[in-house]
C-alpha cells in the first residue's frame, strides 16, 4: 500500500511525457518509419538482382565468373555493414574529390545523398546473402526438367525463363524472407550518415525531450510490427507458391 502511494507522484510526469510524444513527436517518428520502409523497399530489388547474378556466376562453368561470384560473397559477407556504409559514404566521396582535384587542379566538394548511399550499400551487401539463397534454390530444382527442356531443343536462356526461374521462387522464398527481415533492421545503421530514418528520429527526439526510453521503445515496437507483418506476408507467399505441390 505504501509503495503504491509513493508511486503516485510519478504518474504526472510520465503522463505529460506520453502526451508530449503523441501531440508533437509522433509525426516525426512516422516520417522516420516512412524513410526506413522506402530505403528497405529500394534496396530489396537491387539485392534480388545481384543475388540472381551472383548465383549464376557461382553455378557457372566459367572459372572467371565463378571467381568473381565467390569473391563478391566472401568480401561483402566478411565485412560489417557499418564499415561498408562508412567506406562508401565518406571514402568514395573523398576518393572522387581527390581524383577530380588531381586531374583538374580545382578543389571540388561532392556530397553523396544519404538515401542513395543507403540503398546502394544495403542492396549490395544483401545481394551477397541473396546469392547463397538463390544458389541453393537453383540446386534444389529437378534436373530432369532442365534436361527434358534441352532434349526438345529449348535454348538455355529460354529454359531459364520458362522452366527454372518460375520454380526457383518456391525454394527461395524462405531465404528471401529472412534476408528481408535482416535488411529492414540494418536500415538503422544508416543513422550514422545522417539519414532521417526511424532510428535517427528516435535518437534526435529522445535527446531533445530527455525521454530516450519512450522514443526508443516506440521505435522497437514499430520495427517489431514490420517484422510481424512481413512474416505473415511471407507465409501467405509460401502457401501461394506451393499451391498444387504434392507433399510426400
Amino acid at each position: 500500500m505504501e509503495e503504491f502511494v509513493l508511486s503516485l507522484p510519478l504518474i504526472g510526469p510520465l503522463w505529460e511525457s506520453i502526451d508530449l510524444f503523441y501531440r508533437s513527436r509522433a509525426d516525426q517518428l512516422m516520417e522516420g518509419l516512412r524513410i526506413t520502409l522506402m530505403t528497405a523497399f529500394s534496396a530489396l530489388p537491387l539485392a534480388v538482382l545481384l543475388g540472381l547474378l551472383g548465383a549464376w556466376a557461382k553455378l557457372s562453368n566459367s572459372k572467371l565468373a565463378n571467381t568473381v561470384g565467390s569473391a563478391y560473397t566472401v568480401i561483402v559477407r566478411g565485412v560489417p555493414e557499418l564499415v561498408l556504409i562508412i567506406v562508401v559514404y565518406y571514402g568514395v566521396t573523398q576518393g572522387i574529390q581527390d581524383s577530380i582535384t588531381a586531374l583538374t587542379g580545382e578543389d571540388i566538394r561532392i556530397d553523396l545523398n544519404p538515401f542513395v548511399t543507403g540503398t546502394l550499400t544495403l542492396g549490395t551487401v544483401y545481394g551477397a546473402f541473396m546469392t547463397e539463397v538463390f544458389r541453393g534454390a537453383f540446386q534444389s530444382l529437378d534436373k530432369g526438367q532442365v534436361e527434358a527442356a534441352h532434349a526438345i531443343g529449348m535454348h538455355r536462356i529460354k529454359t531459364f525463363w520458362r522452366i527454372m526461374l518460375p520454380q526457383v521462387w518456391r525454394f527461395a522464398l524462405p531465404g528471401i524472407g529472412n534476408v528481408w527481415l535482416v535488411l529492414v533492421k540494418a536500415t538503422a545503421l544508416m543513422s550514422v550518415v545522417q539519414l532521417d530514418e526511424l532510428m535517427r528520429m528516435a535518437d534526435v527526439h529522445g535527446r531533445s525531450t530527455r525521454q530516450p526510453f519512450l522514443f526508443f521503445i516506440t521505435a522497437a515496437f514499430l520495427y517489431l510490427a514490420i517484422t510481424v507483418l512481413s512474416i505473415r506476408l511471407q507465409h501467405w507467399a509460401e502457401v501461394w507458391a506451393n499451391r498444387g505441390v504434392r507433399r510426400e
